[in-house]
């Protein structure tokens, strides 16, 4: 098999192709949506590199096939295409939440990005999350997009916030809880 250039040239004029042909511009919803989710991917990526945890690692690999499924399904602008998530998916994440949260201690108050690196990175991972949670609900003004995708990016924020917690926790570092009097 001859292996293919990385760069075609396609969109050196700010035009990109959808799976299936289509040419939109770049900063096309679809194209916002599937971006952030591919940027959401590479700093899961990053985190299940740092994470000392088996088991928080099994569960960001499988998270990081699923949001390529779900990019790839957010590239089609053809109707009718299967997202790949389904409820089951959803119930995989809600019991991986609880099962986390539920070896944690009672929140003390709001918690604030940080504790340790791992933690930090567990955050910017769950903010980026929501801003693919937003940018896929702008799409879907204006497009189809499958509610599951959505709920299951919903709960996998939900996710990341407990791993945010459960990476303070296996490092023994205190979560930084805010101070409404500021420090």
């Amino acid at each position: 098999m001859k292996k293919s250039f990385l760069y075609t040239g396609g969109g050196d004029n700010g035009m990109t192709s959808l799976v299936g042909g289509a040419r939109v511009p770049k900063t096309h919803p679809r194209i916002e949506a599937y971006g952030t989710l591919d940027e959401l991917n590479s700093f899961i990526g990053w985190l299940a590199a740092e994470t000392g945890d088996d088991d928080t690692r099994e569960i960001l690999q499988h998270i990081q096939h699923r949001l390529f499924r779900i990019g790839a399904y957010l590239a089609t602008e053809t109707e009718g295409a299967e997202s790949g998530i389904s409820t089951e998916a959803v119930g995989q994440l809600e019991e991986a939440i609880d099962r986390i949260d539920g070896a944690l201690p009672r929140m003390k108050g709001f918690v604030l990005p940080g504790g340790c690196p791992e933690a930090a990175l567990a955050h910017v991972c769950r903010t980026v999350c929501r801003r693919a949670e937003r940018l896929i609900y702008t799409l879907s003004e204006t497009a189809t997009v499958d509610h599951a995708i959505l709920v299951y990016i919903n709960r996998l924020s939900d996710l990341l916030f407990a791993l945010a917690r459960h990476e303070c926790r296996i490092r023994n570092r205190e979560e930084i809880i805010w101070k409404k009097t500021g420090v």
